[in-house]
């Protein structure tokens, strides 16, 4: 088994696959922080920030030589942050919300080694018209539960974009390009 080369600060199964994807071997260690926003804090400052206190929390409480990895992906619409659905009728309100138009995802990544590094990804998304039945239904498959903006771009809700400018991996919640030029800073090679 090869040895790790870093830590990922993340309970995400999608940004540990994204990181097996490009060949880094990792260790998965979850922090838990406060995660509100701050009064007066941008969509972008709330992501940076965010993505840093999770890998500070990690480099803290490990204390090991690794590098640690962390991230923070969120759905922003007319300028706000949009979270997780909290139940169905959230999750209606927010694919509602979504429908027929364009929205942004932000993607942070901060990684904590001899320094401390941050990118962030901005990505477009559109959807199409979602008619109420079509995320009722949605909702019942599970997959938009714990995920911001209440849709995993990888899974079903693939049939809802109309298009996509950005990063796809940004999106799904730890953008590739970025991260690679992070983990170059940190000499750690990524397989291409």
């Amino acid at each position: 088994m090869t040895s790790a080369q870093l830590i990922l600060a993340s309970a995400s199964p999608r940004r540990s696959e994204l990181l097996r994807q490009i060949g880094i071997s990792h260790q998965i260690h979850v922090v838990a922080i406060d995660e509100t926003p701050l009064p007066q804090e941008s969509p972008q400052q709330y992501v940076e920030r965010v993505a840093a206190e999770k890998s500070a929390a990690c480099q803290q409480r490990l204390q090991t030589g690794l590098p640690v990895l962390s991230a923070d992906t969120s759905v922003i619409c007319d300028g706000q942050i949009i979270g997780k659905p909290r139940d169905l009728e959230h999750a209606v309100s927010i694919l509602s919300r979504l429908s027929g138009r364009s929205h942004q995802v932000y993607s942070a990544v901060s990684l904590r080694g001899d320094q401390h590094w941050q990118a962030l990804s901005i990505s477009e998304v559109r959807f199409k018209t979602l008619q109420y039945a079509d995320i009722v239904a949605y909702w019942h498959t599970g997959e938009p539960c714990d995920k911001a903006g209440a849709y995993a771009v990888q899974g079903l809700a693939s049939t809802f974009i109309e298009s996509i400018s950005g990063s796809f991996s940004g999106i799904m919640g730890l953008p590739l390009f970025e991260t690679a030029q992070l983990l170059a800073k940190q000499g750690i090679k990524v397989i291409a």
